[in-house]
This record gives C-alpha cells, sequence and structure tokens, in this order.
C-alpha cells in the first residue's frame, strides 16, 4: 500500500492510500482530518470539510513511499490563513543551490568565519587536505590497536558521563556508539534552516579533519560525500546547553547521517533520511568505536550559529555609518564633530574608523553637498548624541565585532572533542575542550554590542519623524492626517529596540547541573548564539526603516542635492522602492531594503568612495597611533578554493 507524506503546519503525516484513483482533494482532506483527530480544539478549525487549504506536490527521489508503486511525491498542505515557516523550504525538483566545481579544502586550522557562511549558502563544496588526511589515519590506527589490546579508555570501551566506569564488551561498541546517537537525538523546536544545517555540517567536518578525534577516513568521507549532495539532517534548534558540547543538534546531524529520522535535500525535499541519502547514491554511516562520540562532542552548533551572527554583524555595522551618515544630512548636521584631531585624542581603532568614514562621505572638498551648503552659516552649534557620537558608539560596536570574530575564527578551528586521540602520543586523553563558555560568552558580548546600532538609529528615525526636531513634514509624508506615513514604522524600529533589550541579557551567566551532576557547569551557549542571531536580525530591520525614512526625507530637500557617495545609496534604495507620496503597504518596502542590507548592496555602492578617501588621507594615521579596524572589501580574495 502506497503511503504518501503530507507537511501540516508543524507536522508530518503518513497518509496510507489503498487506492490510487484518489483524488488530490481526498488526500489533503484525510491529511487535515488526521491533523486535527488528536487536537483538543480542532486546531483552531471548524469541520475538515469547510477548512480552505492548499496542497502542493513537491516529486522528488528521497520519499516515504512505497518503491513497488514508484511513486516519486510529498505534499505541503497551507492551510488558508497559515504562514509557511521560514525555515521550511519544500523541494524543488532538478534545482541546487550549489557550484558543483567549486571546492574548498579542510584541514581544521585555516577555515573562516566567511567561509563557514560560503559554506552554509551552498558556495562550496568540500574536499579534506593531504595533511588532514594522514593525521586522521594515524589517529584511527592508534585507536584501532587500543580496541584490539582490550584497554579500558573512557567513550571507546566504556558508557558516557555517569556511566564512565561501565566498560562496554568488544561485541557492543558498535551498538554503544548507535545508542549514543538514538539517546542523545532528543532537541526540540523546528529545524534548522538548510544554509544553518550546511553551516553545523561543515563545521563538525572541519573539527574532525584536525585529526584528534579518532575517526575513521572512510567515514569522514561519508560525511563530505553528504554535504557535498546537501543532504541534511532534520536538526531541531533547542536542546543544548552547551557542555558536554552541542550534544543533541549533532546528534540529530549524526542521525541522519546513519539513515534515520528525517532529512532534507533540494532533490528530495523532506522524507525518511535512508530514502534521501539513497536517493543520492549514498549509504547510511555504520559507526565503528568511538565515532558515535566523535560526531556529537564539540562546540560546532553555538560556533556555526555564532559565525552567522559575527558575519552579519559585521555587515550592518559598517552599513550603520552609511544610513547615520545619510540621516545626518537629512537633518542638517554638522561633520565638526568627526574631526580627525578630535579622534586622535581618543584613539580606539573602531572610533577612528567611523570617523574616518564620516568624513569620506560627508567631506565637502570632496563631495559638494548642496545641502550641506543651504545650512553652512546657521546658528547650530552642535547636534543631538545620536548624530554627533557615532564614531564613539559605533566605534565600539565595530572593535566588539572583532573581538568577538577573533574567538570565533579560534574556536572554528579548534579541536572540542572528549576524549582527545593524540598519535603522535601513543595515549588518548580526556578533557574539557567541549565546554562553550568562550562562543557562549563572547556571543552574548555581541549582542549587547551590536544593539546599540539600533538603539542610536531608533533614537534618529523618531528625530526624523518628529516635525519640531526635522524642520520636515511629520511622519515624512505630505497631508499629515489624510495619510500617517512613517508612524508605525517608527513603532515597529521602538518595538525592536525593546525586543533586543531583552535578548541582550546574558544567557551564559546560567548554567544548569546535568547528567547526574557530571556536567556541573554548563554554558548555555545554544541560546547565545541564538539569539544573538535575534539581535543581529532586529538591528537590520531598524537601520531598514531609517534607510527608508532618510531616503524619503530627501525628497522634502529637492532639488539639492547631498554627496555623491550618499547619491548613490539613495539611487539605489529609489531603484527598488518608490518615494512616499501617499499610504500604501509598507511592510513590502521594509523588507526589500532588508534585502539590500542582507546582500550589502549599501556598502558595496559607498565603499569606493570611502576607500578612495583613505588612500589619500593615509598621513591621518600618525605614528605609533593604533591600527585602524579595517573591514574587508567586498571583493576580498577566496583562499584555498579550487576548480575542479
Amino acid at each position: 500500500m502506497p503511503r504518501f507524506t503530507v507537511h501540516v503546519r508543524d507536522e508530518w503525516l503518513t497518509v496510507p492510500c489503498k487506492d490510487l484513483t484518489c483524488t488530490v482533494l481526498w488526500l489533503g482532506l484525510e491529511a487535515l482530518r488526521r491533523y486535527i483527530k488528536n487536537k483538543p480544539d480542532n486546531g483552531g478549525m471548524g469541520p475538515v470539510q469547510e477548512v480552505r487549504f492548499t496542497l502542493r506536490r513537491c516529486q522528488g527521489q528521497g520519499l516515504d513511499t512505497d518503491v513497488k508503486y514508484n511513486i516519486g511525491m510529498f505534499f505541503v498542505l497551507v492551510i488558508e490563513g497559515d504562514t509557511m515557516s521560514p525555515d521550511f523550504i519544500p523541494s524543488q525538483p532538478g534545482s541546487s543551490h550549489l557550484y558543483p566545481f567549486i571546492y574548498i579544502f579542510l584541514d581544521g586550522k585555516s577555515l573562516t568565519t566567511t567561509d563557514l557562511v560560503s559554506l552554509g549558502r551552498g558556495l562550496y563544496k568540500i574536499k579534506l587536505s593531504p595533511e588532514a588526511e594522514k593525521k586522521i589515519a594515524e589517529s584511527r590506527e592508534l585507536l584501532e590497536n587500543i580496541i584490539a589490546e582490550n584497554k579500558v579508555v573512557y567513550g571507546i570501551t566504556t558508557g558516557f558521563g555517569k556511566f564512565a566506569r561501565t566498560v562496554i564488551p568488544t561485541s557492543k561498541l558498535k551498538e554503544l556508539q548507535e545508542n549514543l546517537i538514538r539517546s542523545h537525538s532528543a532537541g526540540v523546536g523546528k529545524p534548522l534552516s538548510p544554509e544553518r544545517s550546511r553551516m553545523l555540517f561543515a563545521l563538525r567536518i572541519n573539527v574532525l579533519a584536525k585529526g584528534y578525534s579518532g575517526i575513521s577516513l572512510n567515514t569522514l568521507h561519508q560525511m563530505i560525500e553528504a554535504f557535498n549532495a546537501s543532504c541534511l539532517s532534520y536538526i531541531p534548534e533547542k536542546g543544548t546547553v552547551g557542555a558536554s558540547g552541542d550534544l543533541a543538534p549533532l546528534s540529530h546531524l549524526a542521525l541522519g547521517l546513519m539513515g534515520e529520522g528525517k532529512m532534507w535535500s533540494p532533490k528530495s525535499g523532506w522524507a525518511d533520511a535512508k530514502f534521501v541519502l539513497e536517493a543520492h547514491g549514498l549509504a547510511p554511516i555504520s559507526l565503528k568505536p568511538k565515532e558515535g562520540l566523535a560526531l556529537i562532542n564539540g562546540t560546532q552548533m553555538i560556533t556555526s550559529l555564532g559565525a552567522e551572527a559575527v558575519e552579519r554583524a559585521l555587515a550592518i555595522a559598517r552599513q550603520a555609518d552609511i544610513i547615520a551618515a545619510l540621516t545626518l544630512e537629512v537633518l542638517k548636521g554638522t561633520t565638526k564633530a568627526f574631526d580627525s584631531d578630535i579622534h586622535e585624542l581618543r584613539p580606539h581603532p573602531g572610533q577612528k574608523e567611523v570617523a574616518s568614514r564620516f568624513r569620506s562621505l560627508l567631506d565637502s572638498d570632496h563631495h559638494p553637498s548642496e545641502i550641506a551648503e543651504s545650512h553652512r552659516f546657521c546658528d547650530r552649534v552642535q547636534d543631538a548624541y545620536t548624530l554627533r557620537c557615532c564614531p564613539q558608539v559605533h566605534g565600539v560596536v565595530n572593535d566588539t565585532i572583532a573581538f568577538v570574530r577573533n574567538i570565533i575564527n579560534t574556536e572554528i578551528n579548534s579541536a572540542t572533542d572528549n576524549p582527545m586521540v593524540f598519535a603522535e602520543r601513543g595515549e588518548t586523553i580526556s578533557g574539557g575542550n567541549f565546554h562553550g563558555e568562550y562562543p557562549a560568552k563572547a556571543l552574548d558580548y555581541l549582542a549587547i554590542g551590536v544593539h546599540e546600532l539600533a538603539s542610536l538609529s531608533e533614537r534618529r528615525i523618531e528625530r526624523l519623524c518628529n516635525p519640531s526636531l526635522s524642520e520636515l513634514p511629520a511622519f515624512l509624508v505630505n497631508e499629515g492626517g489624510l495619510n500617517s506615513g512613517f508612524m508605525i514604522a517608527h513603532c515597529t524600529a521602538a518595538a525592536l529596540v525593546s525586543e533586543n533589550k531583552v535578548l541582550c541579557h546574558p544567557s551564559s551567566v546560567d548554567s544548569l547541573s546535568t547528567s547526574a551532576a557530571t556536567e556541573d557547569h554548563v554554558s548555555m551557549g545554544g541560546w547565545a548564539a541564538r539569539k544573538a542571531l535575534q539581535v543581529v536580525e532586529h538591528v537590520e530591520q531598524v537601520l531598514s526603516i531609517e534607510l527608508l525614512a532618510a531616503c524619503q526625507g530627501i525628497e522634502f530637500l529637492r532639488p539639492l542635492r547631498t554627496t555623491t557617495p550618499l547619491e548613490k545609496v539613495y539611487e539605489l534604495v529609489r531603484s527598488s522602492v518608490k518615494p512616499w507620496i501617499k499610504d500604501r503597504y509598507m511592510a513590502p518596502d521594509i523588507e526589500t531594503v532588508h534585502r539590500l542590507l542582507l546582500d550589502q548592496k549599501v556598502w558595496k555602492v559607498a565603499f569606493p568612495y570611502i576607500e578612495k578617501y583613505k588612500m589619500e588621507h593615509i598621513p591621518e594615521s600618525r605614528p605609533g597611533s593604533p591600527t585602524a579596524f579595517v573591514l574587508d572589501s567586498p571583493a576580498s580574495p577566496r583562499k584555498r578554493v579550487r576548480l575542479e
């Protein structure tokens, strides 16, 4: 009897079909009936026959169906009024985001946050460096000798945690590792997106490539084949306390590779892992002694999400300077506060860099501004702090990001397994590198730091919308009253800033004893990483609103023009979003500008002017002064990649 897999809201349902002549409507109604059957309130719906829904068929080869019927499809059912989870991506037959012949070589010591985010986006496939393969083989040989000599070693011939003194018979060592993965796959919540799953997967491979985990070369090659095919396990985002490593999410990753649980690929969509692997010609991994432990001991959930948070924070921080400079122009502020001599007296690298960017965007000697010229002789002496103090506040954000990025890059290339296998010493040693305190503390710090960009931005939005502060029409719209303009867009910004204040409370100050008091101090780094990402996204959205508002403010200053680089930013926004003549549906405008910021297009149009100014003012860097905080060029060269 064929069975169809149907996704309804957050549940997966298997619907048997006795008669292949049944209609798609029947399948949708039967799936709904099964969905609401055990819901106390019928899932908030009326009778099944009255529910309006859309049923999408997604074809593929890795499906939960009876093979003899050769049925290649599963379904996504969307109830009218619901919105699809942004993390659920239905199958797209024949499509892949991967570039199939571009490889990045992993050796466990040279991966960066930028590399990892690119791997998550599917821009590269993976190979092991020859040096890594040699070290992996050597450490595995030592483990095989330990097993052959019947030595008692934690995690290899014993149980785990509280069961460390329980010796396991040789005949059950494979079962020991499989039981470890199954029992530890206890996460909850929505799954990681494919991009984040790829990052987690790639990072675990990189750690194993260091050659201190004892995994076999064959098993690691199987993992790499699955990664390169983008076969991604169902990994719930919640359940890690960040020591002993990210056990739950990494166990879910390993479970899919074993052919159990759910898995996703662009070719198949969501289905049983064994079918997805089979669709790509891959066999499930068969765990050898110690390999289950090697797959799940480490901080890769915290660190991979942290890498994304750092890269996005870096992108939005440098674009925040451009947006703030545009707002300063609209509010007819002064550039005197960005004088280089002021910032040499307090020479923090980030502060100096931000002040330099403001000068590069606003310096009238380089880019004459008709707006600036229009108020050159006004009696205003100084501006509000949210304009005048951008170098000081944005500056420490930049320095915070640099500090956190360094920690995350170190963590990316660290061995976080336990026990460690030292082939050169001929022994295994138990330690505590799996503890997530380093990335947890760093990501709490990142959230606190990057939030200030939104805190200042929201106040600048208020100044743009408030006619008593801006000398512009109230809420940046004509016919106020009939039109509300940016009134509620500012409220949205205020709401996001308020949420961030709660999210910035550090999670790493908490600890709960787990594993029968064996793991009596933990980092809570998983939540630190997830909320850091939430904070960064809120910052992006607040700055999206400010950029929209600043461009709208420009409309009321026309025909006067601002500086050349800021005009380029204005033109970029106007290429996607029309001026606000009268009220319209605003949310799409915010999302459109958010996408510009995510793609770093605002930075890319302004960067040439910033770089040119910097090159012309190299003498500003005086002897003995700290090196300025330098951000990567959008065209920075790639390393360690090869076309094959």
